[in-house]
Formats: C-alpha cells, structure tokens, sequence
C-alpha cells in the first residue's frame, strides 16, 4: 500500500511526513518519559513566546475576514467563472459543522464550563466561583474558545486564498498555495513548498490521532461506567479498531458517499438528543443563561480575546486551544475550499465566521449548562466525577441526572464516536489531497492516511496516556511554524479577493463577441 501511495505524489512531501511520523514513534517507543520531557518544554517554550500572537493573529483574521464579507467584496462567488454549488447546502453546512466541531463538540461542551465554574477565568476574577454569579462567566469564557476566532481560523481568509490559487491561478490545492497572491507558482515544485505542506499535514495528523486515540481511552471508561466493561488496553483497542474501521470504510468510499452519509447522520442525530436535552433537562435555565453568557461574550470578547494576564491559565486554556486550531486551519481550509465551489464569499465567512460559533455556542450552553445546574442544586454532583475520572466523566454525570439516560447515555457514545470519525475521515482525505496533489486522491491513499493515522493512535495508547499527551502537546509545537502560514492570509487573502473582482469586471467588460465561441464552418 505504501508504494501505491507514494505513486504520483510528491514524494519530498511524503518522505517528510512519514518519516517524521514514524521518527516519532519510534522514539516514543524507545524512551516515552524523554520525548514527554522534550515536548513539555518546547511546548511552554511555544505558548510563552508566540501565545500572545496567535491572540491577535486570531483578532486580525476574525476582523478582516468579517470586513471582506460585509463589503461589495462578498458578493463574489468561489471557484471557477459562474460556478453553481457542486453540493447542496444542508449537506455543505453538515460536512462543515460535524468536520469542524468534531469529538470536541460532545466532550470538552460538558467539561469546559464546569472547569471555569469551579475555577474563574483571567476575565473574571472578581466573580466568585461554584456560585449562581459564575454561570454566567463560565459559558461565556467557552464561547470564546469555541466561538468567532475559533471557527474564523478554520475556514475564511485561508479557503479564498486557497480557492483563488487553484481556480484562478490553476496551482494544486495544497497549504503551499496560500502564499500563491504574493509568490506566485514558485513553490509548485520548490523543496520549501514541500516542507510547508509536510509540516501542516504532521500539525494535522497529530491534532487528529489525539483524539482518535483519546476517544478509546474514553468510551472504554464510558462502558465501565455503564455496562460494567472492564477499561482496559485490550477493550480500548478493540474500541479503536472498530473506530478506525468505520472512517477508513468511508475515506475509502469518498466524500460522495460516506462522508457525507456520516455527517448528515451527526446532524440529524445531534439536533434529536439536543431536543431531548432541552424538553428533559433544566430548559428555563438553559435559554436564559444562553442569552446572558451570550450577551456577556460579546461585550467582554475584546478583553477575552487578548488577555494575557496569567501566562499560567492561557497557557493550558486560550493559547493551547489557538495552537491547535491554528494546526488544523490549512487543512480544514482545503477540505472547505474542496465543497464549497459556487459558494459566495459572503456565504462561506457569515456561516462559518457566525452562524456555526453561534450554534456551537448554544450546544454548549445544554450540555455545559446542564451539568452546571445540577451542580448548583448538589454540589459535588459533576465537579466530584470530573476530579476523579476526568473529561468523560462529566457527561456521564450530566446525563445520569436526567430521565431516560439508560437511553441517552448510549445515545450520546454514539454520536461522540462519529463526531470524531467524520473528523478521522475528512482529514485522511485531507492529507491525502495535498500529498497526491490531486482533488480527487485514489482510493488507495485515502485508506493508507486513515489506516495510518489509527495505527499511530493504537501504538501510542498501548504506551500508555503519555504518548496520547505528547502527541496532544505536540500540535501545539507544530502551530508554530503553520501560524506564519496562516499569517499570511491576513495579506493574501484581501489581496485574492481584489485580484479576484479585478478579473470578474475584465471578463465582464469584454465585448460578447470576443468571449464568444466561434462556429463552426458548414
């Protein structure tokens, strides 16, 4: 399989990656504690030093992406001349949310607004914590870190470039071409065009074997819990060969197929167990502390967004979240630019920029603030279980406090494991794209990405949590040379959008008899 997929790639680009990759691994094996120890360090080495600029980069990106989109600018539409969207539009935004949210939209919506409850964020500090005062502060600090920037980063300024380059200037979708406006096709086959694209697909690769690793770890805990399953390394890794069998079966398939078969079941399955949550579980409280965190995040976004105060806290919460999504953007960016033809600019920025922040951020309010309110009424209830077991626990607790959990648990499982298969699938066909160079990437390449992927998560789970950890920190040490990349969107993207108007007000100022076809002679 490997010589099938290093077939008709760029070869420097694979080299790079497996080997690393596998580099990696390698040394895991060999010394775990080491590698730890040298991830630690180069980890709060990169927050201390770029955490404050990923800040405003996150900032500026929101800002101008938001300008481009409200302005006569936005009416263009991506891709090539009069194109028409390849894919319907309940399809499109399901692909997104589900790709985009992914494992994080069940798990860390449940756990992150009690972490802030129980401990008050930087923003905050004078609101007393675990009281009725701290509801409201810690749904807000969660919609930052879930909300405009996050979502910004993953999927606006870079997509145009993106689009630009490999509609109107005809290079390859691959992270090499967001520097297209300002270099041209230099890097098409230049060696540090290799390198660009080796270190976004190890940023990506790494942000996705996390999880994928991560969520067998967590529903082997989740089926103790339930079904009295012993949370063992043999029980995970049957969890994880399922896992890994279910998104290879559908990068396999393709994104007309699986893919898009997966997320629309994410959508549809999450929006039924939210209407359950909401009929069931403390609805008044829900609505009215989604309007208050919301209107407390909107006025206290500028000081959120750039607060540095305690270098300590940002550093495991605001600038570990920027390091991540930073990783995963020029890559989420290709797999947004590879559906979203015929999709004007102002429709790409306003749903992904503002419409998805906005849904996320009531997804968090039911499950968060559920678990928040039982808190309130037994203290101990949710902020016990998460001392004790962790992330996946506090959804548990939540969800055992309401009627029917012998039913929504399971429920819940289900939908947290294809969140993350949908994920696992999108980005093997992600990295395979760029590595191969073409949109449509063999059947071949897809499976070895996604097989890959799941072998790395497995030998890394029977290393033990530190080896999950190390690769989790990792992402954030990637971050760092791909936040240049993402940087540079800030100028090529409003520079895409000119020269792509430029090009609309030629074409249509050309006389029709000179853009017309000739006929033919009888």
């Amino acid at each position: 399989m490997l010589s099938n997929t290093l077939k008709g790639s760029d070869k420097k680009v694979s080299v790079l990656t497996i080997g690393f990759l596998g580099l990696f691994l390698l040394f895991s094996l060999y010394d775990l504690t080491l590698i730890g120890q040298i991830i630690d360090t180069a980890f709060s080495y990169s927050t201390a030093v770029f955490g404050q600029f990923w800040q405003w980069l996150m900032v500026t990106n929101l800002v101008i992406a938001l300008m481009i989109a409200v302005s006569p600018f936005g009416k263009q539409r991506l891709g090539a001349v009069n194109s028409k969207p390849t894919i319907g539009t309940f399809r499109w935004l399901a692909m997104i949310m589900c790709t985009l949210l992914a494992g994080g939209g069940v798990f860390w919506s449940a756990a992150e607004p009690i972490y802030h409850f129980m401990t008050m964020p930087p923003s905050f500090d004078g609101v007393e914590a675990q009281s009725a005062s701290a509801v409201v502060p810690a749904l807000s600090q969660s919609f930052m870190h879930w909300g405009f920037l996050a979502w910004a980063a993953l999927g606006t300024l870079a997509t145009i470039v993106l689009m630009y380059a490999h509609h109107q200037g005809g290079v390859k979708l691959r992270p090499r071409a967001l520097l297209y406006p300002v270099v041209g096709n230099k890097l098409e086959n230049h060696w540090l065009g290799s390198v660009i694209d080796a270190c976004s697909i190890i940023a990506v690769a790494a942000g996705t074997i996390g999880p994928i690793g991560f969520l067998a770890s967590q529903l082997g805990y989740s089926l103790e819990v339930v079904a009295g399953i012993e949370n063992n390394a043999s029980g995970q890794m049957v969890i994880l060969a399922v896992v890994v069998a279910i998104y290879s079966l559908s990068a396999f398939t393709g994104m007309d197929k699986g893919l898009q078969w997966l997320s629309r079941f994410n959508i549809i399955g999450a929006f039924a167990l939210l209407l359950v949550m909401l009929v069931f579980g403390p609805t008044q409280f829900i609505f009215e502390h989604f309007g208050l965190a919301f209107a407390s995040y909107l006025q206290h976004l500028p000081e959120m967004s750039v607060n540095a105060s305690n270098p300590a806290w940002s550093q495991w919460w605001t600038w570990f979240f920027w390091g991540w999504f930073i990783g995963f953007a020029p890559m989420m960016a290709i797999f947004i630019a590879r559906i979203s033809e015929g999709r004007s600019i102002r429709e790409l920025i306003l749903t992904i920029a503002v419409a998805a922040p906005i849904v996320t951020n009531f997804w968090f309010t039911v499950l968060g603030g559920t678990g928040i309110f039982f808190e309130l009424q037994v203290p101990g209830s949710i902020s016990g279980p998460l001392a004790d077991s962790g992330l996946p626990a506090v959804l548990l607790a939540s969800l055992a406090q309401l009627p029917f959990n012998e039913l929504l648990i399971p429920a819940f499982l289900v939908l947290t494991t294809t969140f993350v298969v949908t994920t696992g699938d999108s980005m093997a066909y992600s990295i395979a794209l760029v590595v191969s160079g073409d949109n449509q990437p063999s059947k071949a390449q897809r499976l070895f990405w996604a097989l890959a992927m799941g072998i790395i998560a497995g030998v890394l789970l029977l290393a033990g949590d530190g080896g999950l950890n190390a690769l989790q920190s990792f992402i954030v040490i990637t971050a760092v040379p791909v936040s240049m990349l993402v940087a540079v969107t800030l100028i090529t993207g409003p520079i895409a959008v000119l020269r792509m108007q430029d090009k609309k007000a030629t074409a249509e100022s050309q006389p029709h008899w000179e853009t017309a076809p000739v006929a033919s002679q009888p």
